[in-house]
């Protein structure tokens, strides 16, 4: 059990003991929520839960998983998977801070270290198939702008193939969020990847046989981005399925880290590939690569997964979906801050090419380096973030505030190495920001709506890029990349600042500052504005 920072106290909310408490100053407690938070403190231990000695999920016995069953049957609100406190402990100590369940019947714990997650059988599987498809994904990127640039001289030609490929998310990424509610993902996921290991294979065939053209590659991006329409939204959603909410942050931030380790290995391999046997071969290995995640998958235990059971078709469900996200701010924000970020402040092809060959005057080597910083800047944050536990709105937003601000003073580095400094350090806050807010809406979200939850978030977050990069495009070509990177980040950092303000007003929370917090207390904290301050349902989350 936590111990609540000194000079706190927590309180119940008048509502009932499934609401969530919020930590305040307020000294005053409610007696029958207390007694009802100890007698819940003195019953053992679940057992398959943290804490019990029982972590992993390859010893749940059978009526383990009829308790989970019938802990789904009574889910709480999202609301109330918050952290509740006892007011006081038995000997009248100081306040003790326990867990209530999650929407699965688990706990949310402190992280059990940057790798825990990979207890789990089927996310190892998991895992390690991701390294090589991700791998193999990051060839085929370079050796299609590649290929498309060798075969036309234009770089047009290579923004209308990225272009694409990302259309189709703009226009139909809701949809592929309702058929990931729809199907079982396990199913579903083996159907897509299996469809883009088909299209690397047919674009390497026709490259190898030497008679690919522009269209071509146009058509078969086009496919890809169809593809991943579904895959995506998918993809994320069955990451709680097969390790739960306990690690679930954990799990999403070490996929992060799985891709941006690929983003530093797959280029490279990529180049030397291209360089000695043409790019056609370094699709036909991408192709190959999916074989890893098919084969991970079906190596998988069915028992130990925790499927949704998929949603009936019937009209109405992707309304439903947008009017579940509006009803709820813990959902509704979030979005609303990752649309402004995906659509602004991750335009970095187009800025860090500017400021190589216009603002620094440096050559393709130098380039690279550029996004190699940012790629170690991303893994570590990733790595970072797989160190902690469930996300909270301050850290989101915080992370949001930090990765606009450095990008504004990244606007004025006055040479190259503090440039390519100052990019590690955007991509540790970018990828705190991206993890925290993938994970955050999937503990937030009833798993019945988590496949269309996530197709809106990726659809604001990635679907953007079509409307931000020529906007971001005009600014950096009429006024110079300096100028543009400062516009990218005064949009995050200011959409950031006022998401926060909302945040709190609907929380009816105040920001309080504390030079002297004392051991386990925080400089800065969000607290009630009044003592009656505890009936928002989203003050926990904050």
């Amino acid at each position: 059990m936590a111990v609540a920072p000194r000079g706190e106290t927590t309180v119940t909310p008048p509502a009932a003991a499934s609401a969530a408490a919020i930590r305040t100053d307020d000294p005053t407690t409610d007696p029958a929520a207390a007694s009802t938070a100890a007698a819940d403190a003195q019953a053992p231990a679940p057992t398959g839960l943290p804490g019990s000695g029982d972590d992993d999920p390859d010893e749940r016995t059978a009526a383990d998983s009829a308790a989970q069953g019938r802990t789904n049957a009574s889910r709480p609100s999202p609301a109330t998977t918050r952290l509740a406190t006892i007011p006081q402990s038995p000997a009248g100590g100081t306040p003790i801070a326990r867990p209530l369940p999650s929407p699965t019947g688990a706990r949310f714990t402190r992280p059990g270290g940057m790798f825990s997650s990979l207890r789990v059988r089927n996310y190892r599987y998991y895992f390690a198939g991701q390294v090589v498809s991700n791998t193999g994904t990051w060839m085929q990127r370079i050796a299609q702008d590649w290929l498309v640039l060798s075969l036309t001289g234009s770089p047009l030609a290579v923004g209308i193939t990225t272009a694409m490929q990302f259309l189709p998310m703009l226009l139909l990424g809701l949809f592929g969020g309702v058929l990931a509610d729809r199907m079982p993902k396990r199913r579903l996921l083996i159907y897509t990847q299996g469809a883009m290991g088909l299209l690397a294979a047919g674009l390497a065939v026709l490259t190898i046989g030497d008679v690919v053209t522009p269209y071509y590659v146009y058509a078969f991006a086009l496919l890809l981005g169809l593809v991943t329409v579904v895959d995506n939204p998918t993809r994320q959603a069955f990451v709680s399925e097969m390790v739960g909410p306990k690690d679930l942050a954990n799990a999403v931030s070490l996929n992060a880290a799985n891709f941006q380790t690929a983003r530093l290995v797959g280029p490279a391999v990529a180049g030397l590939l291209i360089a000695a046997v043409g790019s056609g071969w370094a699709f036909a290995v991408n192709a190959l690569s999916f074989a890893a995640v098919i084969g991970g998958l079906l190596a998988m235990r069915e028992s130990e997964l925790r499927p949704t059971e998929p949603i009936a078709r019937e009209k109405g469900q992707l309304r439903e979906g947008l009017r579940y996200v509006r009803e709820r701010p813990e959902l509704l924000w979030p979005m609303v801050l990752a649309g402004f970020i995906g659509t602004f402040g991750f335009n970095f092809p187009t800025l860090l090419s500017g400021f190589a060959y216009d603002t620094f005057k440096v050559g393709a080597g130098q380039y690279g380096l550029l996004n190699t910083a940012m790629a170690v800047g991303s893994l570590a944050g990733a790595l970072l973030a797989a160190r902690r536990g469930a996300p909270r709105l301050r850290r989101l937003v915080g992370a949001a505030l930090a990765f606009g601000a450095l990008e504004v003073v990244a606007a004025f580095a006055p040479d190259y190495w503090t440039f390519a400094l100052l990019l590690m350090l955007i991509g540790v806050f970018g990828l705190t920001f991206n993890t925290s807010v993938n994970s955050m809406l999937q503990l937030a979200t009833d798993p019945e709506m988590r496949g269309r939850v996530m197709g809106l978030l990726v659809l604001v977050f990635t679907g953007g890029t079509p409307i931000g990069a020529p906007i971001v495009g005009w600014v950096t070509a009429s006024y110079g990349p300096r100028l543009g990177l400062l516009a990218c980040g005064l949009v995050s950092a200011l959409a950031a600042g006022a998401v926060g303000l909302v945040l709190a007003r609907s929380a009816d929370l105040r920001v309080r500052f504390d030079l002297h917090p004392g051991r386990g207390g925080r400089v800065v904290a969000f607290v009630p504005r009044t003592r009656t301050a505890v009936k928002s349902e989203l003050a926990p989350a904050c």
